[in-house]
């Protein structure tokens, strides 16, 4: 039997390596739900044996040793870390247990647990004095140096006619971080420079931000004036001119990053001279006095109001400008917070309602290539099963083979992969300080693996390779029929990929041509397609099969914008289709266009116009069409000689709505003659914002544009613009 100290110890020892490697490296060996699971293990073995409990065990601890590097910053109010919870049962169980010990169910703090890094920041009088990691909650890193680089950290804070005065001394909490989009900046210059990349925007945070400028200022200017004081044109000179010029480079780069930072306040330290009776009210005085405070915050009442703000957020977590890894709950009124106290690093009052991992590390087994409906051949890495994001991955995509080089993947490494959402993994990049040798690099293939047809790009100058056995290569085939069958097409229910595969491998299709003349006895001569008839031995057709007949003969009536995105035409997604169908109406009217007319279409261009164009020239694309329209499948859409009342505007659809799809919203708006688009601008009349509409609602705010909901939706399509805009909500 293993002795408890000695699981201990080794828990002990892996938990504080992962810390160095996180606070003092700004790079992590393990992930966040790999050190989360660690530090539980702890927990739980603390919790059994209650000596080994004791004063340097890190769950009697907050954070992580101090840098060096930095002058030491002592916090005037201790900074704690957080307990966390990983279910909405733990969650029920703490709000229980607060209820319990306070005797009555608090009102609650609900916000957005933004992944950056933890700072406090000192004002006295109204004027910034420090700005410092949390280090180990009182003792942090001043960098305030950098404060001049960081846009929205308020150097000086003034109080506004109608709010409470500035504090004499003033302590705030909140997290510097980057946004989606810079962050993805900054890892493609990190596997530009051959580095790995960072694992979360976190880790980017503390590694730009814990940056000692002033020396890279004083050693540019002791190399600028070493220049200067060198005589003549030559070698020394030269080299000396190359050192000023990298130094400059490096030194740009640095106070640039620090310039995408950005600051977001959530908690109060210590403050003289001010008073307030919530949390929730002392939030609203730190923004009328300038400082960054998210508009996501909010205050609800019970249980369930808790669980519905962690959950709406969870399906819009992709929709956010910046990461978060989950949300915080804290008890409003301060006076409780006080009364409840806080252990030696966690308050009683708050806790950290924890969403599954969405950046992990995992073994890069294999690099293989998938050949796509229109012959891309895409590479994607193998990898050891991992869960990410509440699923198990073992496959994600790395695009193409210039990709796999950018990224500097080896098969056999250890690699960080992320997954947003519903979309497809991806591997962000090598830990490069994993590898010991035995890594291979990645060779493309020469030859198509389905079809052995030698592989090309389509274009001089393309970043892909493809098939160009577009007709018969059975890999093209099953794609195309697996996405014929797609929401996204003709929506055609029970032609899933496994009914594809079956319906081209035992020889009932050669193409798509045929799809529509299946019969009973087609699917019949599939085994895929039959089963045993209860209490016989007579093989009938599923109850799949039959609903796949159904839906055939259904789909043979949808939109013309359905029938363009199912032909598997490059470039041609729901977007384009729908603008090719509304002006020209038919398939015949769009195939007779020459590439000129198809690209004065709104929304189409050049590029798509040459693709469609090249597409009905080759003769078999034009046998599917003819066989399509022989079997009875609409090729036009019905032309409405109603009014149009909504010519002229453009729509944003964003969020679930109540009663309509988006595709139906869609077409409904579309059907009345408005535009819909996928982005929001100045140019743009409605947002029809459902529920967890994401960053579209907060740009629409930002530009003043008018905000329905799907009641307003409704006004929109019966009444009119005019009518719906006194129901949209006023420009702030």
């Amino acid at each position: 039997m293993t002795d408890p100290r000695d699981d201990w110890q080794r828990l002990v020892d892996q938990i504080n390596d992962a810390r160095r490697n996180y606070y003092l490296k700004d790079s992590p060996t393990i992930s966040d739900e790999e050190y989360d699971a660690l530090f539980r293990a702890l927990l739980d073995l603390e919790a059994e044996h209650p000596e080994l409990a004791t004063g340097d065990s890190p769950t009697q601890s907050v954070g992580g040793d101090r840098s060096d590097m930095f002058d030491p910053v002592t916090h005037l109010q201790r900074m704690l870390s957080l307990d966390n919870a990983f279910s909405d049962d733990e969650m029920r169980a703490w709000l229980e247990r607060v209820t319990r010990d306070l005797g009555t169910q608090p009102a609650m703090v609900c916000e957005l647990k933004v992944d950056g890094l933890a700072v406090d920041i000192v004002y006295r009088q109204g004027r910034l004095v420090s700005l410092a990691t949390r280090g180990d909650g009182r003792v942090g890193e001043d960098v305030t140096a950098n404060v001049r680089w960081l846009p929205n950290v308020p150097v000086r804070l003034s109080a506004s006619a109608s709010g409470p005065a500035v504090p004499e001394v003033l302590e705030v909490r909140g997290e510097v971080y980057f946004s989606l989009a810079d962050f993805a900046e900054l890892n493609d210059e990190m596997l530009d420079l051959g580095r790995s990349p960072y694992a979360n925007p976190r880790n980017a945070g503390a590694g730009t931000l814990r940056q000692r400028i002033d020396r890279r200022e004083e050693e540019l200017a002791s190399a600028e004036a070493a220049l200067t004081a060198l005589p003549g044109d030559g070698p020394r000179v030269i080299r000396a001119r190359e050192r000023v010029s990298r130094l400059r480079a490096e030194l740009d780069r640095a106070t640039g990053m620090l310039g995408r930072l950005r600051l977001v306040v959530h908690g109060l330290g210590l403050a003289e001279g001010f008073s307030a009776d919530s949390l929730s009210e002392a939030y609203v005085a730190l923004a009328s006095w300038g400082l960054p405070v998210a508009d996501t915050t909010e205050v609800v009442d019970g249980d369930d109001e808790v669980l519905a703000y962690i959950r709406r957020y969870g399906a819009a977590r992709h929709d956010l400008a910046h990461d978060i890894d989950g949300v915080v709950v804290k008890i409003d009124d301060l006076a409780t917070q006080g009364r409840l106290g806080a252990t030696s690093r966690a308050p009683r009052w708050a806790i950290a309602y924890k969403y599954p991992p969405e950046v992990v590390r995992t073994r890069l087994l294999d690099i293989r290539v998938n050949v796509g409906r229109t012959g891309r051949v895409t590479p994607y890495g193998v990898m050891a099963p991992v869960k990410v994001s509440g699923t198990t991955v073992e496959m994600a995509t790395l695009h193409n083979a210039a990709e796999v080089k950018r990224k500097g993947v080896l098969i056999g490494d250890m690699v960080f992969l992320r997954k947003a959402g519903e979309i497809i993994p991806e591997i962000l990049g090598p830990v490069v300080e994993d590898r010991d040798g035995t890594e291979r690099a990645f060779v493309m293939p020469t030859h198509c693996p389905a079809c052995g047809t030698e592989l090309r790009p389509e274009k001089e100058g393309d970043a892909d390779i493809r098939c160009p056995n577009t007709r018969s290569c059975p890999a093209q085939l099953r794609e195309r029929l697996f996405h014929l069958g797609s929401r996204s097409a003709l929506d055609i229910e029970g032609l899933g990929w496994k009914a594809a595969s079956a319906l081209l491998d035992d020889g009932i299709l050669v193409d798509e041509a045929g799809l529509f003349d299946l019969d009973e006895h087609d699917l019949a001569r599939s085994p895929f397609f039959r089963t045993i008839a209860a209490g016989g031995k007579e093989s009938v057709l599923t109850a799949d099969a039959r609903k796949l007949l159904e839906s055939l003969a259904q789909a043979k009536q949808r939109p013309l914008w359905r029938v363009l995105v199912a032909l598997s035409i490059r470039h041609v997604g729901p977007t384009a289709a729908r603008e090719l169908a509304r002006e020209f109406g038919s398939l015949a009217a769009i195939q007779q266009a020459g590439v000129q007319r198809l690209a004065a279409t709104a929304g189409i261009g050049t590029v798509i116009a040459e693709a469609v164009v090249e597409w009905f020239e080759v003769d078999w694309h034009r046998v599917i069409v003819d066989s399509w329209a022989a079997a009875g499948v609409s090729l036009a859409d019905t032309v409405d000689e109603g009014p149009r009342p909504l010519t002229g505007l453009t729509v944003v659809v964003t969020g679930t709505l109540a009663g309509f799809t988006r595709d139906e919203a869609t077409e409904a708006l579309q059907a009345r003659g408005a535009k819909v688009s996928g982005s929001v601008s100045k140019k743009t009349d409605f947002v029809v914002v459902g529920d967890n509409p994401g960053s579209k609602h907060d740009k629409a705010v930002a530009l003043g544009v008018a905000i329905i909901d799907v009641d307003g939706l409704r006004v929109l399509l019966e009444q009119g613009p005019e009518a719906a805009a006194g129901l949209a909500q006023p420009a702030p």
